[in-house]
């Protein structure tokens, strides 16, 4: 063989190798790009975290609403973002809605999670996921009149002076909490009368002209109807009380699917440490001016 021959085939054996190597390389750089993106076994965090859409009421302030900055605001919302904190395999997206849109969306799958200071019912109960934990309270009470003050110091004490309740329609939640007030007080019921839907300045005029003794009504409807300075019932602020009876827990309420029914737990293991840490009470504290969980009764 002669030396151009023999130096033919280092060069060609040379460029093997190299390519060979070359071909080594790029798999095990391959391997190891793979093996970057994928969890390792025991990781405490996925690479890729569950978007959950959550819609929210944009207006009822301060469970939730919108606020100047036009950011996703309010208590209820506030303890989501704590929980979402808590959550590394989810990550929440907040959207502004009316009511009627939050409860379609959740049904459709539109949305996965809704807060609009929500009460259990069985109707709710039927259509979505309602995780055990409470998300925050709903303050119930009596309104009356001030001059009747001394003979009406809570609700209890309505029922026994035979206090006239204005009538409630019977899909509220209202309505419920005085049938089981009644089962409670069997000798000293309210009497309980079912209505048709009426304006809260009709129930507040009812009070003052005697047809009727009380009005079952939320608190913060109170509060801010009447006792707020801009309240459009301000002026009845001398003439009118407020005592409350007791809390009623809300919820969120969530899209019924499999996948849902995970995160719910997920969510009740977040609410409880919430809950211990004194995240909740002190949200509470800063949305509410108190402590609305200890309205609540066992």
């Amino acid at each position: 063989m002669s030396k151009l021959g023999k130096h033919k085939k280092i060069i060609i054996g040379a460029a093997a190798v190299v390519v060979l190597a070359g071909g080594v390389l790029a798999i095990r750089a391959t391997q190891q790009s793979k093996t970057a993106t994928l969890p390792t076994s025991g990781a405490a965090k996925p690479t890729v975290e569950k978007v959950l859409q959550v819609a929210h009421t944009q207006s009822y302030k301060p469970y939730d609403y919108v606020n100047d900055k036009g950011e996703s605001d309010g208590f209820e919302v506030q303890v989501l973002k704590a929980v979402d904190a808590k959550l590394p395999d989810y990550k929440f997206e907040y959207n502004p809605t009316s009511d009627e849109d939050l409860l379609i969306g959740l049904e459709s799958g539109k949305y996965d999670i809704g807060t609009k200071g929500a009460w259990k019912t069985a109707e709710r109960e039927q259509k979505f996921i309602i995780p055990q934990e409470k998300i925050a309270a709903s303050v119930i009470g009596l309104t009356f009149r001030t001059a009747d003050k001394a003979k009406y110091s809570s609700l209890e004490s309505f029922a026994k002076a035979g206090g006239k309740l204005i009538p409630i329609s019977p899909q509220s939640g209202q309505y419920q909490v005085i049938v089981d007030f009644n089962q409670a007080h069997p000798k000293t019921p309210i009497q309980l009368d079912a209505a048709d839907q009426f304006t809260i300045s009709d129930a507040y005029a009812w009070i003052l002209e005697g047809r009727y003794d009380g009005f079952f009504d939320i608190k913060l409807s109170f509060d801010n109807s009447v006792l707020a300075k801009d309240g459009p019932y301000h002026d009845y602020a001398d003439k009118l009380s407020y005592v409350p009876y007791k809390g009623i827990p809300t919820y969120p309420l969530i899209h019924k699917s499999s996948d849902n029914e995970t995160f719910a737990k997920a969510y009740d293991k977040a609410i409880k440490e919430l809950e211990a840490d004194g995240t909740l009470t002190k949200l509470s504290k800063e949305y509410f001016g108190e402590d609305v969980f200890s309205y609540l009764k066992d």
